[in-house]
């Protein structure tokens, strides 16, 4: 395709929905990814011509990575809510969890907000994303031994709010 804006649009319309859940996931908050990604296709869109020939879903990933935890420092991490549900516990709460119970979509989402904004962006891009070590590093613009620091962290973070989802977890290793 010869015409930038003709690119930039097919780009678009191909990695949207994975750039959206990835956002959601890092976000926590579907409204506020669609804003994260929007704002980040929003920056892209005018670096197109200097970016299209390399990788655009690692610049929009660090932009939304970048702009998340500038929101982030801005509005706090405090998530207010109306009510509690009936019979809602706490992530990682004393009670103890029915050994049926099956690990729902939910269930994770609401642990992996639980996690730091770093760890949260590390298990995406490397478990959704399915990112290597390096790329993850260059797309947040650290260390390697940062990558794996966060995502070990996190994992035993996941454990602890997920115990019945423990043995489950994608790269689980032993609990230390």
């Amino acid at each position: 395709m010869s015409d930038p804006g003709a690119a930039f649009v097919a780009y678009v319309n191909a990695r949207r929905s994975a750039l959206l859940r990835s956002a959601t996931l890092i976000t926590g908050d579907s409204h506020t990814a669609q804003d994260l990604l929007q704002d980040a296709l929003i920056k892209l869109a005018a670096r197109w011509e200097r970016v299209s020939d390399g990788s655009p879903d690692a610049y929009v990933r660090r932009i939304m990575f970048h702009d998340n935890v500038s929101r982030w420092r801005r509005t706090g991490r405090e998530v207010l809510v109306g009510e509690v549900a009936e019979g809602a516990r706490p992530l990682g709460g004393s009670e103890p969890p029915d050994p049926g119970r099956v690990v729902t979509g939910l269930d994770v989402r609401r642990a992996l907000a639980e996690l730091t904004d770093k760890q949260r962006a590390v298990l995406v891009l490397r478990y959704y994303d399915d990112l290597s070590e390096t790329q993850i590093a260059q797309t947040l613009g650290v260390s390697n031994g940062t990558v794996k620091s966060q995502a070990h962290a996190a994992l035993r973070r996941l454990r602890e709010l997920l115990p019945e989802a423990a043995e489950a977890l994608v790269g689980s290793e032993e609990t230390p």
